[in-house]
């Protein structure tokens, strides 16, 4: 199945950030790619100003 509006990514995690992602994930029901997502958009909304992105 091919993703219309995803890329597909590798990546590590440290071991505990990872625990948290499982808790996190098992709580919500909220899949761990929309996770990611947020996180990304949180920390692009957190850093934009201090490297002049956007």
């Amino acid at each position: 199945m091919a993703l219309k509006n995803r890329i597909r990514i590798g990546t590590t995690l440290d071991n505990e950030v990872n625990k948290k992602l499982e808790k996190l994930h098992k709580a919500t029901h909220i899949p761990k790619s929309k996770l990611f997502d947020e996180v990304i958009k949180d920390s692009y909304e957190k850093y934009k100003n201090n490297f002049k992105i956007d």
